[in-house]
């Protein structure tokens, strides 16, 4: 069955193209949405009186019938050979009531059909991306809750930089992916439009009320243009976009926690649940999945590039180029929503080794800036205190040393002001934590600050996704 035979001469067309042009193996992801729009529109035909309401009844319980059929059998497209969803629709609904089904396609396209159920799909797609976001603020926020105390080096190019809080670190993330959830939410107020009655283009010939359709499919609108409604996908690049910058926070969360994870730092280890091992070297503990996650981000950004391609070159308004969009966005979500979940059980059973961090922390001279912002206190200006201390630490290296373990007699070859006082900041990346007491530092008062907010912020998201459910 094809839904626009009768232009064509008989005879059957390619299989090859058949194959090629298929979308069912695809799109009957959406027979669920394609069925509750057809209902509704039915409803609609009814009210415009381009159905009876005897016509309209035995459509809709037909459709009904489907979806009962649809969700008591998991395997129910098995076997099935259609060119998409809606082919099957129809030609279930035709052996189930007869021609009347013809009448199910009256004033709509498969244009108007698919935006519309592509927009529902998007909706509750963008609902289940932010479950699994919040699965994965509520890890980071315990992680940052449980190591308030735990100070670690701070890394700028890689290189130790100055001492921060754990939580702190931890903390940056969670605003990456707060970030992430209000991008999403974004997405969600923009796709929230119906194009259902926009026909192929121009519009549906019969008096559909599209407002009250928008409401009964839960749209918080009706789309404005005809032509914008049918070929926009601008929604689906938009979630593309989301799901990509989403994974690419976790790659560079995933990046950090894989080099911490290393011999060399020692700062965290994973879960046996969550690592691998290898086929030849027996003492490998790998951090596979993280490195999956890493990359996936690459496979999301893929999905998001050809979609945009896609979208360049399109002239108004459907084009069958167009098919190609669920099999991105399909994909880009659910590579999303994967990734989101295993970071979050990542986190959870995360083993943090505050020793190793606290070591690590006399190494590299992370007090250096604190010895220099002493000194500016003391009158010095800032270029000045910023020479003399790379001077100390210059000889430091030299000698094999540490702020802590070099003598107030050299170090007042390069500061002369060297006291106790100078020496206890030099010699405290906890002294240090404690200096920067500002809004969105890290130190403990700080932080705990940040822990309050990042608390209200999971129960707002929590009550919102609880609304919606």
């Amino acid at each position: 069955m094809t839904l626009w035979g009768g232009r064509f001469a008989g005879g059957r067309r390619d299989p090859l193209f058949e194959a090629f042009s298929e979308s069912f193996s695809l799109d009957q992801r959406l027979v669920l949405y394609d069925l509750r729009v057809n209902e509704a529109y039915v409803r609609q035909l009814a009210a415009a009186r381009a159905l009876t309401q005897a016509e309209a009844k035995r459509l809709v319980a037909g459709v009904e019938s489907i979806r009962r059929d649809v969700e008591s059998h998991g395997k129910w497209a098995k076997g099935a050979r259609c060119e998409d969803v809606h082919t099957w629709v129809e030609a279930r609904l035709e052996r189930a009531i007869g021609r009347l089904a013809g009448k199910l396609r009256t004033g709509r396209s498969r244009n108007d059909l698919i935006a519309t159920e592509t927009r529902l799909f998007a909706k509750d797609a963008v609902f289940s991306i932010g479950q699994a976001c919040l699965e994965a603020l509520e890890a980071l926020l315990d992680l940052a809750r449980g190591n308030l105390n735990v100070a670690m080096p701070g890394y700028t190019h890689l290189q130790p930089a100055q001492p921060i809080l754990f939580a702190h670190y931890a903390l940056a993330y969670f605003e990456m992916l707060w970030r992430d959830v209000d991008r999403f939410e974004g997405c969600l107020r923009r796709a929230d439009e119906l194009p259902m009655g926009a026909g192929a283009l121009a519009g549906a010939a019969f008096p559909i009320d599209r407002i009250a359709l928008a409401r009964e499919l839960g749209f918080a609108r009706a789309a404005r243009n005809s032509l914008d409604a049918t070929s926009d996908r601008d929604f689906v690049c938009e979630l593309l976009f989301a799901c990509s910058l989403t994974l690419v926070h976790l790659s560079r969360l995933a990046e950090d926690l894989i080099l911490y994870s290393s011999p060399a730092f020692g700062y965290v280890e994973l879960a046996d649940e969550y690592s691998t091992g290898s086929s030849l070297m027996p003492q490998k503990k790998n951090a596979d999945s993280l490195e999956l996650i890493r990359g996936k981000a690459a496979r999301v950004l893929g999905r998001l590039t050809s979609m945009v391609a896609l979208l360049k070159g399109l002239p108004l308004a459907y084009n069958r180029d167009l098919q190609e969009d669920k099999a991105a966005l399909f994909d880009g979500l659910d590579t999303a929503r994967a990734s989101l979940m295993v970071a979050a059980r990542v986190l959870r059973t995360l083993s943090i080794h505050s020793q190793k961090m606290e070591a690590a922390m006399h190494l590299g001279f992370l007090t250096a800036t604190d010895v220099a912002d002493e000194l500016v206190r003391r009158g010095i200006a800032f270029a000045a205190a910023h020479e003399a201390v790379g001077k100390l630490v210059r000889h430091c290296l030299a000698e094999s040393k540490t702020f802590a373990e070099v003598s107030a007699e050299e170090a007042r070859r390069f500061i002369p002001t060297w006291d106790k006082s100078l020496a206890r900041i030099a010699s405290s990346p906890q002294l240090a934590v404690e200096r920067r007491n500002v809004i969105g530092g890290t130190a403990r008062s700080q932080v705990a600050r940040q822990i309050r907010w990042a608390e209200r912020a999971t129960r707002d998201l929590k009550r919102r996704l609880g609304a919606r459910s």
